[in-house]
Formats: structure tokens, sequence, C-alpha cells
């Protein structure tokens, strides 16, 4: 029997002995070289902590809000697709985990759960991942809108750096297969399969609108009163652009490196984007976050939260609506030691001054 796991990463190891390879390596795998996968990681790493000694962190408080929900700890659960093939009650069971650590779970658009299903599982507060699928579909787009806002998703986040899927070489050797989506029944179908490798990424490239622009935010808004965070910035520029047209707030995101390899580690960019955002929306973060310390470090350097999206699936794997749970109490934990031991006992105590990056230390060298 294998060790009841100590940390996050540990799941991994569980989720790959629980699941089929093809499954795993869905999960698991990147883009192309998986340079940025590993990068995700890494960058982190290249962090160093400064604590501030002889506070008093008798009592930590690390609960906080994002877009005026208040949850329990900085750390919410990211848009990840396909629960399903993870363990049998799929974003049921993910939904129901995030309740009870009294965070924010994101559904994914690709959910095989229902809206509904998962809206009726437990009482909290959730946010509905969005693609906009080709032109033609837009009204498909419109009724999930609809049907999200109706059952009382708080927040839409729309993923905009898939004009078309990335090449996941895996899921191409593998000829993964997309399972039946039930959000679109009736709409359209799902089971599409390639002959030449990857049948999501067949699925993605016939539905996924390649043409969606800026000026297609202000549709977007023109058909939900939901608030709407954009999902994958990475500059500055692009920060400057969200701002402009109005959203709710960033999520700082290379899709979990599943997009463009060679992107930059989101932490890497991340104080880019805070900058460039002058405090006027919320900024987020996911990918390579592992550690209480990698919260930390985020949170340092100006996100207002992070998303987990892999340790949450391969919690899932491992034990199920347990697992997940576990994942979100293990970095809470670890959080609110950083947090002592750097010497900040509330989140609005942790500051710039408490990381050194790796350009910082270089630069300490001249």
């Amino acid at each position: 029997m294998a060790p009841e796991p100590v940390n996050v990463r540990e799941f991994q190891q569980l989720a790959k002995e629980a699941l089929p390879k093809m499954y795993y390596d869905f999960y698991a795998g990147g883009a192309e070289d998986e340079f940025s996968l590993k990068e995700n990681m890494e960058a982190f790493r290249r962090i160093t902590l400064r604590p501030r000694v002889l506070v008093d962190v008798s009592r930590i408080n690390m609960s906080t809000t994002v877009l005026g929900y208040k949850i329990s700890a900085p750390i919410m659960i990211a848009p990840t697709a396909m629960h399903k093939l993870a363990h049998p009650e799929g974003e049921v069971a993910t939904a129901k985990a995030a309740a009870a650590c009294n965070t924010i779970m994101v559904l994914s658009f690709m959910s095989t759960c229902t809206v509904e299903e998962v809206a009726s599982s437990c009482n909290a507060v959730r946010f509905f991942q969005l693609y906009v699928l080709l032109s033609k579909k837009r009204d498909v787009t419109a009724a999930l809108v609809d049907r999200a806002e109706r059952l009382g998703y708080k927040a839409l986040v729309l993923t905009v750096d898939v004009p078309r899927l990335g090449r996941r070489e895996a899921d191409i050797r593998n000829k993964m297969i997309s399972p039946k989506l039930k959000n679109f029944d009736g709409l359209f179908s799902t089971e599409l399969e390639s002959d030449n490798g990857s049948g999501l990424e067949a699925y993605a490239n016939q539905t996924l609108d390649a043409s969606l622009q800026w000026k297609d935010i202000a549709w977007l808004k023109s058909i939900t009163n939901l608030p709407i965070l954009i999902k994958g910035v990475l500059t500055g520029e692009d920060a400057i652009m969200a701002v402009e047209v109005g959203v709710a707030g960033i999520v700082v995101s290379n899709h979990g490196a599943r997009q463009l390899d060679y992107s930059p580690a989101t932490i890497s960019v991340l104080e880019e984007v805070v900058r460039a955002t002058k405090g006027k929306i919320p900024v987020l973060l996911d990918g390579g976050v592992r550690r209480g310390t990698d919260v930390f470090k985020a949170l340092a350097l100006g996100a207002q939260a992070v998303l987990v999206g892999r340790p949450a699936i391969y919690g899932l794997a491992a034990k199920g609506e347990g697992g997940v749970r576990q994942v979100i109490e293990t970095l809470k934990t670890e959080l609110e030691l950083t947090m002592a031991l750097a010497g900040c006992p509330s989140l609005k105590d942790i500051s710039r001054s408490h990381v050194k990056t790796e350009k910082e230390r270089l630069l300490s060298m001249l």
C-alpha cells in the first residue's frame, strides 16, 4: 500500500498509477518540447524569500475575496477538462471538495458533468469557463452563458489563448479520444475522431473561433450580466487592452503550458501584468503552483489569488473528492506556515519586499 502523500507533488505519482496511460498523459502533458511545462515550476524555484522576524504571528489569517466573494485562502481550482476521465464522479466531486474547502471552482467549458449537475451538487460560489465557438455557433456560446447565469454561476472566465489547439504530442501519439460532453447535448456533437492523431485536437480545430478579437468582448458583455475575467494573458500590452475593454479581472496563464511552447512561465511575467493594470482590476495566476511557498511568491508579486489545475486532477484521480480536498488543504497548511515563518500574519502583510527574483539576484552581483 502506497504511503499517504505528504505534499501535493506526491499525488501525481498516485494519479499515474491509478489512470490509464492515455488519460494520465492527457492531464500531465504539455505542448511540443514541454519547455514551458517544466519552466512553470522551475521559475518558482528561482525566486527566494526574504522573511521578517520578531513579528506577532500567533494568529494567521489567510482569507481573502475574489470579485467580492470571500474564500478561506487565495487558492482556487482552475478549469480543467473532463474530470470523469480521472474519477467516475467527475466535476461533481471536485465541486464538493471546493465547497468543503470554502473556495471557488472554475468549471471547465469541457466538463463531463453538466453545468446543472455541478450547480445542484452543493451550495458554493463557482465560476464558469468559456470558449467562444465559431461564429456560426455563437448561439451555442450564448446558450451556455445563459444557462450558467441562470444556475447561479458568479462569473465567466473567458479563455483567450486557444485560437487553435496546441500540439500536444502525447495526445497525438495516444490518439486521444474526447468523450461525449453532455453540456452540448442537443446543440452539436462533440464525438469527433481523427485518423491523424488526437480526436480532441480535431474537435477543437473544428469548433473554436480563431477569428476572436478584442472587439468581441463587447458582444460577450452584451449577452450577460456576469463579470468577465480573461484567462491567458502573458504580456503587459494585453493587460492594458483587457483593462480598456472593461473586463473584471485577468488570469495570468499559459494554459498549463499546453498551448504555445516556449511561452514564459506565468510567475515570471506576473509582475509585468500587475504593473500594466495599475491596480484597476484584480490579477490572478495559474501554472506551476505546487507549494504554499509558490502561493506566497505569487501574492508578493501582486496576484490576488492563484488557481491550481493539475494538482486538483491528481487528487481526484488518486482519492476522489477527498483527494481534491486534501490537495487544497495541504496548500493552505503550507501557505499558513510560510506566512508565519516569513512574518506575515495576514495577506495584506505580504509585500514585494518579501521576495527576490532571479533578475534582482543577478543585478545585485554586478
